[in-house]
């Protein structure tokens, strides 16, 4: 009995010590805080003994086509997300509004909560604007609660999995493959060639039914991609669901031969019996994800082996919440992660986050590492960034270099076929 009280007692003292070195955790504001609290050493970090108030959310267009948002607290702690659906930038701000009163006055700190009810509340659930104006919510207080606890997200979600991650570049040319190869990265994502008229063919449209030298045409532009790229990188190509089963089949067919890193939206990606089918016909990874939201989009996917990588976009899909769980499902079914992402550097930040949190992420998509945008950019060196070790996301915006980037009108294109004006996919 003595040697079993002794052991509790013990116990006690271990898990005792333990959680005062829990609570001691780092914050940035002291406003919370007992004044001249007796023997406190004045460098020992306080913590918050009450909740962290949400007072005002503002968003901000960003050149080129980015909505940049601002969640502000009583705590004088800012989060900041990117809730933008491209070429719907002033709706989704609006959308952002209207959520705003159920959010003003709630503790930030309880960030899943926020998710259920936003998403929830709305009865009409989903869809591109209400699932994109939830993602950038929930992005920023997601960077809210690390800034408090003065950790990077990741460190919420579990731990770093990696100790770098790493990007690729978009490169539709063989000088975007040069100057790209030169600036670190190793990993590269371009299109196919589809335009009969345009002289570089980085943009156009195929026929449901292709003929032989279109084919053979768009196969030697990716040849000549993977020779620049070389060997040794990595080249994945995008249909962007802009092309019927049929041609697609084709297409792939192709370029088989020169081991593309994936081939993206070979088809719509509403339709997933369709890309099953295409799956089930090649060798080569089939990847989808922009265009999905949540885990219930993403379910059909996994469930029909309609692809192995998922992309699914943390501006759009649910942010890192609803991502964090993609990414589980994923794995259950022996599927990567390489997250969506032709945005800004808020939306490459959250992403970051996320890759350096799961197990099965395979390479993160960018456009901008953020000059111009924010104080400290991030830097590619031999196709990796380092792991974000500063609170929250790890970004603040610059806000003397963003001063000329505040606004904008950006649409998406209006595209029509070249031989008889009838309207396609962009």
């Amino acid at each position: 009995m003595q040697r079993a009280s002794a052991r509790r007692t013990f116990l006690r003292e271990v898990f005792g010590a333990l959680g005062a070195t829990a609570v001691a955790a780092p914050v940035l504001s002291q406003a919370r805080s007992p004044a001249g609290a007796v023997g406190r050493p004045a460098t020992e970090p306080q913590r918050f003994d009450g909740s962290i108030r949400i007072t005002k959310i503002e968003t901000l267009l960003v050149k080129p086509r980015w909505l940049f948002l601002r969640v502000h607290t009583d705590e004088g702690i800012v989060g900041l997300g990117e809730p933008v659906t491209e070429g719907r930038a002033l709706t989704c701000a609006e959308a952002v509004k209207e959520i705003e009163p159920y959010l003003v006055g709630k503790d930030a700190r309880r960030v899943v909560h926020h998710w259920q009810a936003i998403y929830r509340h709305a009865f009409y659930r989903g869809g591109p604007i209400l699932t994109s104006a939830l993602s950038g919510i929930d992005q920023a207080l997601w960077d809210i609660k690390g800034k408090a606890l003065g950790v990077p997200v990741y460190e919420l979600l579990g731990g770093p999995t990696r100790d770098r991650i790493r990007v690729y570049a978009h490169a539709r040319t063989i000088d975007a493959v040069k100057q790209q190869r030169a600036q670190g990265f190793t990993a590269f994502k371009t299109g196919p060639y589809l335009s009969r008229r345009s002289h570089d063919g980085t943009r156009g449209w195929a026929r449901f039914v292709e003929t032989p030298g279109f084919v053979k045409k768009a196969a030697d532009n990716f040849a000549l991609l993977r020779e620049a790229v070389g060997p040794d990188a990595d080249i994945g190509i995008d249909f962007h669901g802009a092309i019927s089963p049929a041609t697609a089949k084709l297409l792939i067919k192709a370029i088989e031969p020169y081991q593309p890193m994936f081939v993206e939206e070979p088809v719509n990606c509403q339709y997933v019996d369709a890309m099953a089918d295409i799956a089930r016909g090649t060798h080569l990874p089939i990847a989808t994800g922009e265009r999905i939201f949540t885990k219930w989009g993403f379910r059909e996917i996994l469930e029909k082996h309609a692809a192995v990588i998922l992309q699914p976009d943390l501006c759009h899909a649910g942010g890192i919440t609803e991502c964090r769980l993609i990414a589980g499902m994923a794995e259950a079914h022996y599927a990567s992660i390489a997250p969506h992402n032709p945005l800004g550097p808020i939306s490459l930040a959250a992403g970051l986050q996320l890759a350096a949190s799961i197990p099965n992420f395979m390479c993160q998509e960018q456009v901008s590492l953020g000059e111009g945008y924010l104080t400290t950019p991030f830097v590619v060196k031999d196709g990796y960034v380092d792991l974000p070790m500063k609170p929250g996301l790890g970004i603040e915006l610059d806000e003397a270099q963003m001063a000329d980037k505040i606004g904008h009108d950006w649409r998406n294109p209006e595209t029509y076929d070249e031989e008889d004006g009838s309207v396609v996919d962009w």
